[in-house]
């Protein structure tokens, strides 16, 4: 089977691309630079080129889609035309080419009101409801997934959280940089539990996919390491693995969520570059429960995640040079 992964640049995509190719697959992915994934045919293009898109679909049997606009800010038109109108054309050229089977990777974000999620499934994408840019239009590119979804192209929808290992630029290194400029603070206490995935297993879910379509199509599934830890023990074995000295100071959460409304409007009416460094969905992710039941999504992925987080923070603090110390939980 021959198979394209978009966004391949990335940690998540680059693994899955790896996976594959280790497991025999003859693997295509796209992405606006190279990939680096050794193995891999490699295209460059950008999701918003149907021409691109034509060619990096053609003589494919499945598509992997993990290419998106990731961030917690920006102008919302760039996250419309990549993450919705992007998906919509992927979905529509693939269709064109014959393609079997399509994944498309979203996130549990498009179902999260902000409101504590605990023991949820994977309840149906809200994009009126959905907490910024980001969550609103993954959410309306996975309706568009799913409405796709028939016997002639059998659509999946994995969800996986939260995901993290050794090179992540999404989490693991924001919170190091946070941490080391001393703007990473708890919010009460860090005692929220939540859901986390390692990359490898991440990986490992999305590659199960294609072998389990029958029983997932057109169904969301979340996938997560199964062992939802308080946020402060998380981040605290980030900086440990990373270097970082772990956070010590606590605010309320009703402040830190104020507080991230603020800083937003002030940082879009500044027009300043980059990342806020507090946003009211961060404040809300970091204040709120969010763990989700995994028992039907393995049943049905036929898949257990093989790397715990104990295993997976050891990996991480090899990657930075270290040992991490044992944390109780």
């Amino acid at each position: 089977m021959k198979v394209l992964v978009t966004g391949a640049s990335g940690m998540l995509g680059g693994a899955v691309a790896s996976l594959l190719l280790r497991d025999g697959f003859e693997v295509r992915t796209f992405q606006r630079r190279a990939s680096g994934v050794r193995g891999a045919e490699d295209l460059a293009g950008d999701l918003t080129d149907r021409s691109a898109l034509a060619r990096a679909v053609a003589g494919v049997d499945a598509v992997i889609h993990l290419a998106a606009k990731v961030s917690v800010s920006g102008k919302p038109d760039d996250f419309h035309r990549i993450n919705v109108l992007g998906t919509a054309d992927l979905l529509a050229a693939s269709r064109s080419a014959g393609v079997q089977k399509f994944v498309y990777v979203s996130s549990p974000s498009v179902a999260h009101t902000g409101r504590s999620l605990v023991g949820a499934s994977a309840g149906p994408a809200e994009p009126e409801h959905a907490r910024g840019s980001y969550a609103r239009t993954k959410a309306q590119a996975e309706i568009l997934a799913l409405e796709a979804d028939d016997e002639q192209m059998p659509v999946a929808v994995l969800r996986p959280h939260i995901v993290w290992g050794p090179g992540d630029t999404q989490l693991v290194e924001r919170v190091l940089v946070r941490a080391r400029a001393g703007r990473l603070p708890l919010l009460d206490g860090g005692t929220a539990l939540i859901d986390t995935t390692y990359v490898d297993n991440a990986a490992s879910a999305i590659a199960a996919a294609l072998d389990r379509m029958e029983y997932i199509s057109g169904t969301p599934l979340v996938i997560t390491n199964g062992e939802p830890r308080p946020i402060g023990e998380l981040l605290t074995r980030i900086c440990l693995a990373g270097g970082a000295q772990a956070p010590r100071r606590s605010l309320p959460g009703w402040l830190g969520r104020t507080a991230g409304s603020v800083v937003e409007r002030a940082w879009r009416a500044s027009n300043a570059g980059g990342e806020p460094p507090m946003t009211r969905f961060l404040a809300e992710q970091l204040s709120t429960a969010h763990w989700f039941d995994q028992r039907r999504t393995r049943s049905l992925l036929g898949w257990t995640p093989e790397v715990s987080l104990d295993e997976g923070f050891a990996r991480l603090a090899a990657h930075y040079g270290g040992s991490t110390p044992r944390v109780r939980h």
